[in-house]
């Protein structure tokens, strides 16, 4: 396989959302199977997409290691003397060989559920700001390019399904504006059992309860309950459905970047200089 078979597959993970590592030779001295520059993509199972740095029980090594670095998020360096095994080293070629191990992560993604007004309008901006944006709706004209012309990921299907079709990872952001309780109920259990960082429901606090009562019955306890934002959004007293994806997406951007959402307003500046100004010609 080329290398422009894995940059193809690299893409692919990219596009649907998927986690890899991209390992790659980068010193090599003496006799070594693979030379500086060959890489190998691998999956967060440990299993090869595509590529190859040189087989055998060094490979495996590698393969055994990308699952623990994709779950750290850090690259790391590897390095390997091939002279032997008896000294536990990978190999009987006599050569050395450093392996560049880096984890590629999915892009930010907010997942916007409900395609009327807000969820459009929250799409949009989502996308201005930055993330990679997938919208879903059970109603093909509304989840479509012609409503939502800058999105990535077009899902027509029903809110309960949302989890069978949508790739959710730890770098989703979920943001369900849909159209009652009864969709909220239905798509809520499997959400909560994702890796989301971030699930807001939008509605009062009147429709919040009453979906939290039902969902009880269903048996999700009130801690797991705890995961979810509702109603969702900063409080701004937005009316318009711009100024309901201007609180929503700042409240995402809040949990992302681990802010608080207070206002930066800093009195202390105004405080020091209060009693003492250069320009007072008080006697």
């Amino acid at each position: 396989m080329s290398d422009i078979d894995l940059y193809r597959e690299l893409v692919e993970a990219k596009r649907t959302g998927r986690s890899v590592l991209l390992a790659t030779v980068v010193r090599t001295a003496g006799s070594v199977p693979r030379h500086a520059g060959s890489k190998m993509l691998v999956d967060a199972n440990g299993a090869i997409l595509a590529g190859t740095v040189g087989g055998g029980e060094m490979e495996n090594r590698v393969l055994e290691r990308a699952s623990e670095v994709i779950a750290g998020e850090q690259p790391e360096m590897l390095h390997y003397d091939l002279v032997d095994p008896a000294d536990g080293d990978p190999g009987v070629c006599g050569g050395q060989m450093d392996i560049f191990m880096e984890p590629i992560m999915p892009d930010p993604t907010v997942l916007v559920i409900g395609c009327g007004h807000v969820g459009q309008a929250l799409a949009d901006l989502a996308k201005w700001v930055g993330f990679r944006v997938i919208v879903s709706d059970d109603r093909a004209d509304l989840c479509s390019p012609e409503n939502i012309p800058d999105a990535d990921a077009y899902l027509v299907c029903a809110p309960a399904e949302i989890v069978e079709k949508a790739t959710i990872h730890a770098q989703t952001y979920v943001a369900s504006v849909t159209r009652g309780v009864p969709f909220d109920v239905a798509m809520l259990p499997m959400l909560l059992k994702t890796e989301a960082p971030y699930i807001g429901v939008m509605g009062s606090r009147r429709r919040w309860a009453t979906t939290v009562q039902e969902l009880k019955v269903q048996g999700i306890p009130e801690e797991t309950l705890m995961r979810i934002h509702a109603p969702i959004g900063l409080e701004l007293e937005a009316e318009t459905p711009r100024e309901i994806a201007v609180s929503i997406i700042a409240e995402i951007i809040a949990r992302q970047k681990q802010g608080t959402g207070e206002a930066m307003k800093w009195p202390g500046a105004v405080q020091a200089t209060d009693d003492s100004s250069p320009d007072d010609d008080r006697p």
